[in-house]
């Protein structure tokens, strides 16, 4: 397990400053600090660094393998921030979906697009013990 004095770094492209800064932010995500090259967020207690580099855009982005995410622990917490995004009108990728129903690892999930096409899923399992 993650001692709490660890954050988890990802780093990812963006291909417009501006545009990245105001997705996160209207996500719930804390800007920590901008350069002319790339700007850092607290994206649910983990660190974000979206690289200004557009020539590395996928521009036809699919959910497997690549994307990243929130596995949240708790119900309210994932209806939450499924209803933030809805509130938000924040872009989905995916809808709302069900996937292994019916098997242990039987788990709720929807995926957002930021601008530069990264792919963010969020996604609650029934059951707890299947996270990892």
């Amino acid at each position: 397990m993650r001692a709490s004095n660890k954050v988890f770094h990802l780093a990812i492209p963006c291909k417009d400053l501006d545009e990245t800064v105001a997705f996160y932010e209207k996500l719930g995500c804390e800007l920590a600090r901008r350069y002319h090259d790339r700007a850092t967020f607290n994206f649910f207690g983990d660190q974000l660094v979206c690289h200004l580099s557009p020539e590395s855009i996928d521009l036809q982005p699919k959910m497997y393998p690549r994307h990243f995410g929130i596995t949240f622990m708790e119900r309210q917490e994932f209806e939450h921030t499924l209803n933030y995004a809805y509130e938000r009108n924040l872009p989905f990728f995916h809808e709302p979906a069900i996937r292994f129903a019916g098997k242990q690892e039987e788990h709720e999930t929807f995926f957002l697009i930021d601008p530069a096409n990264n792919l963010l899923e969020f996604k609650y399992y029934y059951n707890i013990n299947m996270v990892y």
